[in-house]
Formats: structure tokens, sequence, C-alpha cells
């Protein structure tokens, strides 16, 4: 993103990611990644972090409001959490704007991460510290990011393509990161951003990933379903009630919810700028003044969030696996063609723009015809305990052998998302260079240069990247 893309974005002088396709290829380009992203934003981004914060609150809270309202079910409770987490981003967002986002972003996240380094110690404290906490084998199993082949969910093989589709479209290309980078007032000030937003997200993995894998432990009783992922929502907030003291247990919940209404609020924000500069002002009202531009953004705001709100309560479901597993999966099904469309157009200059079109259209397409027409059929062939069960342990049950389309099958059922989507950029990379290779462009195409804009390269930028991918690497090989 610092070295790569942000030059080019900030030399476009965009102001949305989808803009920069109609500079490289065309409006219908631009038009079909809004789409894809409003859908993204709204119903799987913003979604799950209202589900998150009702989750929170509830865990908290849920014990007094059941007090002051008797009849309140636990869903009540939940739906509860929701609007409340909802209507405090809603506020932040529609009167603040992007200014008061990245203010917020800024004090919230520092004590979010205190509150994060205060929750790992008291987790450590209570197991043993890290040594006892290695003595279960529960921990043991999960303290490593190369996993077996055959994991459900991250074998080692999405290493090699799958786990960088994601990495390079969430942190790239999708507009509630990069807005902010976008606001930069200097290629330099975008990129040193950037690298230290990347070196932070190496403290993640300590603060949160390593607490998260000790709960389940620590609290059984309260987390009985955690490896099976149903109840791997409530294992930080549970952490939090159970181990932080009072003092401490307010700092972290005040962050926490600040955290999660600013990154609420950032999501909506995006996705009223998507929507009102890619498609209001873009198909109905080219000439549109400022004041009306804002206004739809802020209407936009209140809807988007209405309807976040309302999906939310239904992350409760088993088949969805838990917030991370539900955003991977379905913004996997868009974003394998929206990094393909940008990496073959910078590299390909010759690439036009039906190539953009088919490869983004076709993404979602292929996507859905590897994941759901196997588990459908399958279920329908053989009895399945959940549509999670592996497929393998199932046919290799029958008494007869499965023949090769079966066979087929249950690969596709059994294949981690990481993997399908390495596959489904793979296919639409082919498709793309198919369609260039029969009809090129004539002229290589020219981007538009922002002639005002500092772009003047930072050695610093060089440096402090290199010491974060060294240190990335230090601890990959370490957690092997």
């Amino acid at each position: 993103m610092a070295l790569f893309f942000l030059p080019r974005f900030l030399r476009a002088g965009i102001f949305t990611i989808p803009e920069y396709l109609e500079y490289r290829y065309n409006a219908t380009c631009r038009l079909i990644m809004s789409f894809f992203m409003l859908i993204m934003i709204v119903f799987v981004t913003t979604v799950s972090v209202v589900y998150s914060g009702g989750i929170a609150v509830r865990t908290f809270f849920g014990d007094y409001l059941q007090s002051v309202f008797p009849n309140l079910t636990e869903v009540g409770t939940l739906m509860w959490g929701i609007w409340l987490i909802g209507l405090a981003a809603a506020i932040y967002s529609v009167f603040g704007g992007l200014k008061a986002v990245i203010w917020a972003d800024l004090f919230q996240g520092s004590a979010l991460i205190v509150g994060g380094a205060i929750v790992l110690g008291y987790t450590l404290n209570a197991i043993g510290g890290f040594s006892g906490a290695m003595e279960h084998e529960y921990v043991q199993e999960r303290m490593h990011v190369a996993m077996p082949a055959d994991h459900p969910i991250v074998p080692w093989t999405i290493l090699v393509l799958g786990i960088w589709i994601p990495n390079f479209y969430y942190w790239g290309l999708n507009q509630f990161i990069t807005q902010r980078t976008l606001a930069a007032k200097t290629l330099r000030e975008g990129q040193l951003g950037v690298i230290f937003a990347a070196g932070l997200k190496l403290l993640i993995p300590f603060i949160i990933v390593m607490p998260g894998i000790m709960a389940p432990v620590l609290f059984p009783e309260q987390l009985p379903d955690a490896a099976d992922r149903t109840s791997v929502d409530e294992a930080y907030p549970t952490l939090i009630r159970e181990l932080v003291g009072p003092g401490w247990r307010g700092f972290i919940l005040a962050a926490l919810a600040g955290a999660v209404v600013s990154s609420l609020a950032s999501m909506l924000n995006s996705a009223s700028t998507i929507f009102t500069m890619d498609v209001y002002k873009r198909l109905y009202d080219r000439a549109a003044p400022q004041r009306t531009l804002v206004t739809i953004g802020r209407v936009t705001t209140i809807i988007c969030l209405i309807i976040a709100c309302l999906m939310a309560p239904m992350l409760r479901q088993e088949r969805f696996q838990g917030v991370f597993n539900y955003i991977q999966e379905f913004q996997g099904m868009f974003t394998p063609g929206i990094l393909a469309a940008f990496i073959f157009g910078f590299a390909v200059r010759r690439a036009p723009a039906l190539a953009a079109i088919v490869g983004l259209i076709a993404c979602p397409i292929i996507s859905a015809l590897m994941k759901w027409p196997a588990v459908w059929i399958l279920q329908g062939l053989y009895e399945f305990p959940t549509p999670q069960t592996p497929a393998a342990e199932v046919l290799a049950g029958l008494e007869v052998a499965p023949g090769a389309f079966v066979q087929f099958l249950g690969f596709l059922h059994d294949l981690a998302f990481l993997n399908r989507m390495a596959i489904t950029f793979v296919i639409v990379l082919i498709v793309m260079g198919a369609i260039t290779i029969a009809r090129p462009l004539a002229q290589p195409v020219t981007m538009p240069v922002q002639a005002d804009f500092d772009m003047k390269p930072s050695r610093a930028v060089t440096v402090l990247g290199l010491a974060v991918i060294a240190v990335t690497v230090a601890l990959y090989l370490y957690f092997w």
C-alpha cells in the first residue's frame, strides 16, 4: 500500500478507490466496484461491528438491563446493545465527519491498545504465564501460524497465495481503511501513516489473539463452544468481565466502546462517501452543490446504519461461525475480482475496460459456484450432521467409493475460504488476460496527474518499512 498503491492514488487525485477504476478503465468499472463496496461495508463489516458492540454491551450490562426490564430476553438484551452502539455511531458520523473520525481513532485506538495489553497481563497471570498456557493442549494446537494442510480454516497452503488477497484488498483498496490515507497532505505523510499502522498491527496477535485462545481454557463453563466457533465472539468480553479489576475494567470498556463506535462511524462515513461521490454525483447530479452532497451523505449514513442494526442479530446463528468468519467468507466473494482488476490494470497498460468488467462480475459468480452447489448437492445426497461437517469424513464412511464427480464436490465442500479466494483470483486473472490478448487497447492508458501534490519520496519510509517487514518475518518464523 505505501510503496505501490498509494503513489498511484495520490498522483491521480482521487477521493474514493472506485474512482481510480474510472480513470484506468471506464465509468462502468467504477460503478460496479462502488456497488460491491457498498454491499461489503453495509451488509458485512458494519453488521459485524454493530453485532460485536452489542455482544460487549450484553456481556457487561445484560444483568442490569434484565433487572430493569424483567421480561427482557437474551436476544432483547443484545438488541438494546446493538441500537445503543448504532445510535452513538450515527451521531458521531453524521455531525463529525471524517476529521472527527480520525481524531477519535487516534485517542480511542491508543486506549484500546493499552487496554489490550492490560487484558493480556491479567490473562497470563490467571493461566500461569506463557509457559503455563502452553501446558494446555488446546492452546498448543492454536499457537501456530502454519496449520496442517487439512485444517478447515487456516491450512498452511493459504500462506502461498490465499492470505495475501484479503490483506492486499483490506489494507490497500478498502475505502474504510484508505480514506484516511487519501486525505494525506503529502505522499510522505500518507506512507508513514500506513507503515505506522503496519507496526501497530504486529501487536494484535499478543493483545487480541493470544488472550482469545486462552479464554476457553480459563472459562470453560462460560465459553463451552468456543472450540466449535459458536461462542467465540464472547471470549474477549468474558475475559474483561471475569479477570480485570473494576478500575481498569471501566477504562477498557470505555476504550472498547469507543473503538467500536469510531470503527462503525468510519465505515458509515466511507459508505456515504462512496454513494455520494461514485453513485449520486456520478449518475444523478454532476453539478450538485456541496451542501446537497453533505445532506445526501448524512441521509445515506442513517439508512446504512438502520440496515446494519436490523441485520446484526442474525450473526447469532451457528452457521455463520463467528464474526471474523462471516466477514472473510462474504467479503471473499468480491475481493479477488477487485484486487485482480487493480493489479492487472497496474501491470498491463493495454488491458481494456471489458477485461475489468468481466473480471469484477465473474468473481462473485465463480466464488458462489465453488461454495454453495457443492454444499447443497452433498447435503441432498448424503446425511451430514451439519453443513460444516468435513465431506471427507462422510464420504470415507460410504460402503461404495464415491465417484470422481462426488470426490470433486467433496474437495470444494472442504476447501478453506482463503484457498477458494486464491483459486477465484487466479481464474479471474486468466479471464482478464484472455480478453486482453483478444482485444488489447490500441494505445496504453495515460492516467491523470495531480500536479500540485508533493510526491517527493522519503528515505524514512523505506527504512521504517524494512524494519516492520523484518519484525514481521521474525515473529512469523517464531510462531511457525
